[in-house]
């Protein structure tokens, strides 16, 4: 059986906005990071990853809950972890072997044996010959293979890496995978286990033995998914792609997730896109016959499918789109949508909005219900607040206007801070 090396034990995490409001990033997080095996912490952009991965290193104390180490909990930094950033986050100042050597230093360890450990880091992770450089006149992936030194030569029972490959282009990026993958294989990686924080679906695949989804506001797991793959994996085998295909279905909401029972607009925020944007993305679907690949559109558009996802939210939301695995499939709406008249696509949109977009569809109810389809939106910000922080509440409220506004819903002024209802959309009666 593999030993529990940290415990998360249901841990949540709030900060304090600048208005005093509370924002709550976790909720509730249990997992268990285990010797010999490599998690990897799969989630969008606001799903708390970067948050949790620092929590288990002790930088982060959790507002609920918490994390132990060996059986004990954290009062502090974990000293059983070492991170890996995704800035590099070298000292300019300081040679590659004084940069390894910093955590050795802090540790009290002494001179001469501290060069003997970074000496040999050094060279494990194939920087020999460059231990007097300095990081200015090192590549950005020779740079990153500094900071898995500096990681590596406090031989932590498990190394937290935070997206480290994102920064890198693709095939310095993938060198560094697969050279990771050789020194976990072999004899002389020198930690017990790896937690790799990563919004990169093939890339969770082709690293880990499981993957934790995590979901947003506030982050949660949705889901705990077993890799059982041989290493090195093969991208094309059909296991690999139904994997993939399955954390798709995860991310972009295809499968339920049981954290959330019922679409509100607190737990099914707008995303943050213009109706341009997703009228673009809806157009690309139909001019490809109706049906694409995700990853596909991605490459082609040259954009991460983190960049592409709000997207991707939008027009499901909307109904324009449905998702299986990494295919977008357009629906009969959405081909209606796209296809007719200016006219008419404003009134697709209008309605689909109204009944399937819950911040929409709240303002909408509100402005009937009031005695002259009016409203400040004061009213609906003092509501939003209780889900989200001042500035992501007030980002929701101006996408639902943005929406609003186009489906000829509701209208905002500035001057009055009146949302008042389209006497054409039927909401006054």
């Amino acid at each position: 059986m593999q030993n529990t090396l940290i415990t998360v034990d249901k841990v949540s995490k709030s900060f304090t906005g600048a208005a005093g409001d509370e924002l709550r990033v976790l909720d509730e997080i249990t997992l268990e990071l285990r010797a010999g095996e490599i998690v990897a912490l799969l989630g969008r952009s606001g799903s708390g990853k970067s948050t949790l991965l620092r929590t288990i290193a002790g930088l982060i104390p959790p507002t609920g809950g918490a994390v132990r180490y060996l059986g004990e909990e954290l009062n502090g930094a974990n000293p059983g972890t070492a991170m890996v950033f995704q800035s590099f986050a070298l000292m300019p100042w300081l040679t590659v072997q004084d940069n390894v050597e910093l955590g050795l230093a802090a540790q009290g360890v002494p001179v001469a044996q501290r060069r003997e450990r970074a000496l040999a880091a050094i060279d494990l992770i194939g920087l020999d010959g460059f231990e007097s450089a300095y990081p200015k006149e090192l590549s950005g992936g020779m740079r990153q293979r500094v900071g898995f030194a500096r990681a590596l030569v406090l031989e932590p029972d498990v190394l937290l890496m935070d997206e480290p490959f994102s920064a890198l282009d693709v095939l310095t990026a993938e060198n560094l995978r697969t050279e990771l993958m050789s020194l976990w294989a072999g004899q002389k990686f020198p930690t017990k286990a790896v937690c790799i924080v990563t919004h990169n679906i093939e890339e969770a695949v082709l690293l880990a033995d499981r993957v934790i989804v995590l979901g947003a506001n506030p982050g949660h797991i949705r889901a705990e998914v077993t890799v059982d793959l041989e290493r090195p994996r093969d991208r094309k085998s059909p296991t690999f792609e139904a994997l993939v295909d399955r954390l798709y279905d995860l991310l972009t909401g295809r499968e339920p997730d049981r954290h959330e029972p019922e679409a509100t607009p607190t737990t099914r925020p707008l995303p943050a896109v213009s109706v341009g944007g997703l009228a673009g993305l809806v157009e690309i679907v139909h001019a490809q016959g109706g049906r694409v690949d995700l990853p596909d559109i991605a490459a082609d558009l040259n954009f991460e499918i983190d960049d592409l996802l709000p997207l991707v939210d939008a027009a499901t939301m909307l109904g324009f789109v449905e998702v299986e695995g990494g295919d977008l499939t357009l629906t009969s709406v959405g081909k209606d949508f796209t296809t007719a008249d200016i006219q008419r696509s404003k009134q697709l949109f209008a309605e689909q909005a109204r009944d399937r977009a819950p911040l929409v569809r709240t303002v909408c109810r509100a402005l009937a219900s009031s005695a002259d389809g009016a409203l400040r939106a004061s009213f609906f910000l003092d509501l939003l607040r209780r889900g989200f922080s001042t500035a992501d509440a007030q980002q929701q409220l101006d996408i639902a206007i943005d929406w609003g506004r186009y489906g000829e819903l509701f209208d905002y002024d500035t001057d009055t801070d009146q949302i008042t209802a389209d006497p054409a959309a039927g909401l006054v009666g």
